[in-house]
């Protein structure tokens, strides 16, 4: 099982590829298990500085869960609230990954894949990619843990359209929604992920990271302690801000340590 979830590393750079092309990448329970637990893992590696999450070939990012396990792993009311339970973890330990993510999307990205894609941090797909939750054709709904996403992303309004008409739509329309970031052509999708990524992985990390904690903090309506307040300080006492400021003054590339 753990080939349906593949684990590249470059650099300072990490890949997933959810890798079950025959079908479209759809993901069986043991692959919402296991990418939840490599989410895990790579969100301890402090080394790291981006991941990129990705389908096997080009023609799917994720075309949603396995249908085909329903009938032994979501038969009734008490399977499926175990099996969504397992789903919600993997979808908190992409979203709470202190690691900035960025989905590379190339065609199908529906129904779970959707959801995992609204988890990154960013967006990039392909003219061709199309998008959807037509889950109201199998009689099912999405739980809260997995409206959650889609509803930061796209608000009420466009989340209500997406989940009652059911439809697939095209990248113009999902970047007009404000589900993805960007949308380039087919053949420069995975160019233009990779080097969003790079562009992420050379600047500072403990910076990415406290703008993710910050960024996601400012979406809880509860108001910010006296010590959050301090934190958005702390940058200023550290090694990457030394490095960073020197070495604009001197015209130099930084070379952020992380510390």
């Amino acid at each position: 099982m753990s080939d349906n979830v593949l684990v590249q590393r470059h650099g300072a750079v990490a890949t997933i590829t959810l890798n079950n092309a025959e079908k479209l990448n759809a993901l069986t329970f043991g692959m919402w298990m296991r990418l939840g637990e490599v989410m895990r893992e790579l969100d301890a590696d402090e080394s790291l500085r981006c991941i990129v999450l990705r389908g096997a070939g080009d023609k799917a990012f994720a075309s949603g869960a396995d249908i085909s396990e329903f009938a032994t792993e979501r038969a009734n009311s008490s399977q499926a609230k175990a099996y969504g339970e397992a789903i919600h973890g993997t979808m908190r330990a992409i979203a709470d990954c202190r690691h900035p993510t960025v989905a590379l999307i190339q065609g199908a990205c529906v129904g779970g894949g959707l959801e995992i894609a609204s988890m990154c941090d960013l967006r990039i797909c392909g003219a061709s990619s199309r998008f959807g939750v037509p889950v109201n054709r199998l009689g099912l709904v999405m739980a809260y843990g997995e409206m959650q996403g889609l509803m930061m992303l796209v608000g009420r309004a466009t989340a209500l359209e997406i989940v009652l008409e059911g439809r697939v739509f095209g990248a113009d329309e999902a970047r007009e929604k404000g589900l993805v970031n960007r949308v380039v052509p087919d053949d420069k999708v995975i160019e233009e992920a990779y080097a969003t990524a790079r562009r992420i992985a050379d600047g500072a990390p403990l910076a990415a990271r406290w703008h993710k904690r910050f960024i996601n903090r400012l979406g809880d309506p509860r108001p910010l302690t006296e010590a959050e307040r301090d934190e958005s300080y702390a940058c200023f006492d550290t090694e990457d801000f030394r490095i960073g400021y020197r070495a604009f003054l001197a015209k130099k590339k930084p070379e952020f340590k992380g510390q």
